[in-house]
């Protein structure tokens, strides 16, 4: 049933998760599905827990704490970028599931045990998941996939741009995105790099039992 709600909201958003079209994709009446679930929001619920269970959690095994949250949050891209109406619904779930509760503990424990104050963990997760949810939001509305795309976007943009006015946009344009080997998506890792490193320099700086320990 979640997976079928699932595809609903892959194809229409999360307004499209309703009872009967869950039920229609099923190819059952609406009713039946109350034998499953009481309601729609155990639906919702369910399927933000199933979101959270298919992105990777941090590995335990990594020796540097960055290694083991950019890995995350790349595999937290990923499914989002394939579901990206979970965004909203992600975090306004009041009953989260035994998959979510799992997946921030985790993600938690990685700050912690790096040596992280709990409220540098809490600024860490806050930050790095909205960089996460705003990057794919972002790459969700971009009228750009592929290279061919960029050269048509860019191409159409200059031939009404006036250099002069804009020169600036337009150096970007020619001498940074119409460069061969130019990727747009690139620039997940770029900033996610900037983020970790900050974070890293803040750890390394904050107090451990009135000690720096820089």
């Amino acid at each position: 049933m979640l997976e079928a709600a699932i595809r609903v909201a892959d194809r229409g958003g999360v307004e499209a998760i309703t009872m009967r079209r869950v039920a229609q994709e099923l190819g059952v009446q609406a009713m039946s599905l109350y034998h499953h679930v009481p309601d729609k929001d155990a639906i919702l619920d369910g399927v933000v827990d199933m979101v959270f269970a298919a992105i990777e959690l941090p590995g335990a095994e990594c020796d540097d704490w960055r290694d083991a949250i950019r890995a995350r949050a790349s595999s937290a891209r990923a499914v989002l970028s394939q579901h990206s109406w979970a965004l909203g619904l992600m975090d306004s779930r009041r009953a989260p599931g035994p998959a979510t509760l799992r997946h921030h503990d985790a993600v938690l424990g990685v700050f912690r045990k790096a040596g992280f104050t709990l409220p540098m963990a809490a600024h860490a997760v806050s930050l790095i998941d909205s960089y996460i949810g705003g990057f794919v939001l972002q790459e969700a509305n971009l009228p750009v996939t592929t290279p061919d795309d960029v050269e048509e976007v860019a191409g159409s943009i200059l031939e009404h741009l006036p250099a002069d006015e804009f020169p600036y946009l337009t150096e970007m344009i020619v001498d940074h995105a119409l460069q061969p080997g130019y990727d747009h998506t690139s620039e997940f890792g770029y900033g996610l790099a900037l983020i970790l490193d900050a974070l890293e320099a803040r750890r390394r700086q904050s107090p451990v039992n009135g000690v720096s320990r820089s």
